[in-house]
């Protein structure tokens, strides 16, 4: 599925929203379109390829313009340009107009004519030209406002009515109905009834029509405004891409802007410079600053051969770089294109609020004509009807409904980056703040991911130093990983040695050479018990430290034991403190592994894992995950190629930025960080996120709820409450103001810290989920798969048989039935004899062949 991004222009409220996404999702090829009122932008996905041109048409001919927002210039990815706020100052300047005009109105027909005020006397002796001073000073406003009116009554004739459809509505109708008034003033004059004449100066409304103009405009300024601080966040990524960059061409150093670097070129960064590409240390050596692109304030030392990332910051050395992605597709280009994403995709929360918008409008409209009539009907003067009816009409608001989701998502999402946690779209926003299970892959995500030098231990009669030396001078001409830990420990402990002579490796055991003329030996007790030089008390230590989920390696020199050394992939240091703090939230915390057991399980009983899951293939991660999803709300955490599947199955997946690029792809949420505390903080971001959404939509519909029926008169005949038009007009510009603000409230979230924490339901798995219990109270579980050749099957109803069959076995959890290839993939989580399963399938009426 591919997706073009469009820029809109011309929407006002949710209902325009609403009428552009009908308009495109009928264009012949597109399957989905999501269009965002706070940042006037549209998404639109298609199955097959669609005609940017008749999208764009569909949009105008729904009465709003929209052009492709297309980045990429002559094969090169262009530079983000920061969002233009074109539309504040001509808000500022009607602003400025409406008030200068509706001060001198508001005296005349509010103070002079109502309280009595001081008025020239050509107005206060003439009611003819008291009524044409009104009218004048309110056609200047309506003409100043004239946006309303050509928006609104173009929304109408499209048979698309929008927010601007009920505010020129209501001001319409309100001078229209004062010019009636005027004219007939000027019929009584001319029949010499002054008396009756200044009475109907009390029945004009123009100053109500310019008032629900003014207080609108004021409203939509005070909105733009906050919707301008949901931004911040975008402005702020996008004021760190450094402006120059110094380049070496021709071998000599020259500046240039920062958006005319080319990959491949080589650049220097000096010290206090931002760095300002992506790229490799080609030379020097620097500590870099990365806060701006993970929030890691600690700088991280760069030498040759280390990745750099544009917009972090070299502290002290000079480095020369080749750049590999610059401006347009560095690493903080595409974080700003996953805030954005975030904010023009559609959460599923505001499903109800679209729903609502669609048919909001043309609602209200309707209610105001019911209004007027049945006040007529009630015997009441028609300017008395009138003014219920356009009390209705400014004081509703789609606007807010329109609003109460995508502010919040911009905030939450833009804090979301400030902190190092990416949310692809708004979607994945909602989803993970709805966890309830968290299933943790180990390597990369719990644990460091490498191996690392935990324990030496001498034998009798040598110390550490002599054990250091002998164990370098082997494992330093060695591939294996776990050589690579042992040398990493000597030279941290700044111990040398003489290379090893006659080195051998031995496959399965360890390694052997000459060290100073004498016979070393490394590897496994396996190994040393065959030279017949394994003591017991040793060997002793060495299963003790198996039993901690550590490799145990025993080192001799000269047919005598020098001791051990323990290596193991060591648990986050913060792991524990992040498994507490997700267990207090409620959330039920699950680690998959592929390692053994014994490994499995003494890393769980470290980080304080209930349920472990041990000896999983990659692609039976993907099923775990699927069978958790059934009991609640899954988020998958990991961080390598073979968590991808599971990452996508799972209801929020959730990568490590440090890994791989497949399972970057693959998550809906990313972590800049490898802190398994992001997780954490990414949850509770979204549940604060969650709450203010729930709290803005409350707020729009309570509001429009209480606020119709109030401007309606169905209060009056209980408690007396008349609300005045101008009243409405100043209810509806505060009511999307409210939402705004509400939501940047979001913006003082700590997410990091886990003081408010709340546990939210809690999802109690059953102890023989995986169809093992244990006695220590935690799940440990043996995921295995065996592939069974069956002969005799002919279609899919075969297929099904054959796997209804397998999967009424106790313990297979899973048979994935070939027709094909004519076999049948059986995941188990306990060990069932081959000859059950041919037993089984043979009773099906199949023939069963060989079993692997």
């Amino acid at each position: 599925m591919n997706s073009l991004k469009f820029s809109v222009s011309g929407m006002t409220c949710a209902a325009c929203q609403s009428h552009v996404e009908k308009a495109v999702g009928s264009v012949e090829g597109v399957s989905e379109v999501s269009v965002s009122l706070l940042t006037n932008s549209m998404l639109v996905s298609f199955d097959s390829p669609a005609d940017s041109k008749k999208i764009c048409e569909a949009v105008s001919r729904a009465g709003y313009s929209a052009s492709p927002a297309d980045s990429s210039v002559k094969g090169r990815s262009s530079p983000r340009r920061e969002p233009e706020d074109t539309e504040m100052p001509k808000l500022k300047k009607r602003l400025i107009a409406s008030i200068a005009l509706l001060i001198p109105l508001m005296y005349v027909s509010m103070g002079g004519i109502m309280w009595g005020w001081h008025m020239p006397s050509f107005l206060s002796e003439d009611p003819i030209a008291a009524g044409i001073y009104q009218l004048v000073l309110t056609s200047l406003i309506m003409v100043i406002n004239q946006k309303f009116f050509i928006s609104g009554f173009k929304g109408l004739i499209n048979r698309s009515p929008n927010m601007d459809t009920l505010v020129a509505m209501g001001s319409s109708a309100a001078f229209i109905y004062s010019l009636w008034q005027l004219f007939e003033m000027s019929s009584l004059v001319m029949e010499s009834k002054f008396d009756a004449a200044r009475h109907c100066l009390h029945g004009l409304y123009f100053e109500s029509a310019a008032m629900i103009l003014a207080l609108i405009t004021v409203g939509k300024t005070l909105e733009a405004r906050s919707k301008g601080k949901t931004t911040n966040a975008i402005k702020a990524l996008m004021e760190l891409a450094p402006k120059t960059a110094h380049v070496i061409r021709d071998g000599k150093e020259i500046t240039i802007p920062a958006e005319e670097l080319i990959a491949g070129e080589k650049f220097v960064v000096k010290p206090g410079e931002s760095i300002p590409a992506d790229g490799v240390v080609v030379s020097g050596e620097s500590a870099v600053n990365e806060s701006a692109l993970t929030g890691e304030s600690i700088p991280v030392d760069k030498t040759a051969g280390d990745r750099v990332s544009a917009a972090t910051v070299n502290q002290n050395g000079a480095l020369v770089c080749t750049a590999s992605h610059v401006s347009g597709d560095t690493a903080l280009d595409r974080i700003i294109e996953m805030v954005e994403n975030a904010a023009a995709t559609k959460a599923p929360i505001a499903k109800i609020a679209d729903r609502v918008s669609g048919i909001f409008v043309p609602a209200v409209i309707c209610i105001a004509l019911i209004t007027g009539a049945v006040w007529l009907l009630a015997g009441q003067a028609f300017g008395y009807a009138l003014a219920r009816a356009i009390s209705v009409l400014v004081i509703s608001c789609p606007c807010a409904l329109g609003l109460a989701t995508p502010v919040a998502i911009m905030v939450g999402s833009g804090q979301g980056a400030k902190n190092g946690v990416l949310f692809k779209t708004a979607a994945a926003l909602e989803s993970a703040g709805r966890t309830q299970i968290a299933v943790l892959d180990k390597t990369g995500t719990v644990t460091e991911g490498k191996p690392q030098a935990t324990d030496i231990i001498p034998a009798d009669g040598c110390d550490t130093a002599t054990l250091l030396e002998c164990a370098l001078a082997l494992e330093e001409k060695s591939e294996h990983p776990l050589a690579k830990a042992v040398t990493a420990k000597a030279e941290e402990m700044k111990i040398t040695a003489v290379s090893a002579e006659s080195f051998k490796a031995l496959p399965g055991h360890g390694v052997s050479g000459t060290v100073g003329g004498k016979q070393a030996i490394g590897g496994n007790a396996a190994l040393m018990e065959e030279k017949g030089l394994l003591g017991v008390k040793l060997k002793a230590e060495g299963e003790r430290l198996s039993e901690e989920g550590k490799t145990p390696l025993y080192f001799a020199l000269d047919n005598k034991m020098l001791g051990i050394i323990a290596v193991a992939d060591v648990v986050k240091s913060d792991s524990l403190k992040a498994v507490n703090e997700l267990k207090a939230m409620g959330i039920e915390v699950v680690m998959l592994t592929g390692d053994n057991s014994r490994t499995a399980k003494a890393i769980g009983s470290q980080v304080g894992i209930d349920h472990v899951v041990s000896d999983v293939l990659p692609a039976d991660k993907e099923s775990v995950v699927k069978k958790l999803s059934a009991y609640g709300k899954t988020a998958m955490v990991g961080d390598g190629i073979n968590d991808a599947p599971a990452l996508t199955s799972a209801d929020t997946g959730i990568a490590i930025g440090a890994g791989a690029e497949v399972a970057i792809d693959a998550a809906d949420v990313v972590l800049m960080n490898s802190r398994l505390s992001d997780v954490c903080a990414a949850i509770r971001l979204s549940r604060r996120t969650l709450k203010n959404i729930h709290e803005n939509l409350f707020w729009a519909f309570f509001y429009n709820c209480i606020g119709i029926p109030l401007a309606a008169g169905l209060f009056i005949p209980i408690f007396g409450w008349e609300l005045d038009p101008m009243f409405g007009a100043a209810a509806m510009s505060l009511s999307s103001f409210c939402v705004v603000t509400n939501a940047l409230r979001l913006n003082m979230v700590d997410p990091t810290s886990p003081k408010k924490d709340r546990a939210g339901r809690k999802v109690i798995l059953p102890e023989n989920i995986f169809g093992v219990n244990d006695t220590n109270n935690k799940t440990e579980v043996k995921i295995m798969t065996k592939t069974l050749y069956v002969d005799g099957m002919m279609c899919q109803h075969c297929v099904s048989h054959v796997k209804k069959s397998l999967e009424a076995i106790d313990g297979v959890e899973n048979a994935d039935v070939d027709l094909e290839g004519k076999k049948a993939v059986i995941t188990m989580t306990k060990d069932i004899k081959d000859d059950l399963i041919k037993d089984v399938v043979a009773e099906a009426g199949y023939t069963p062949l060989n079993i692997e």
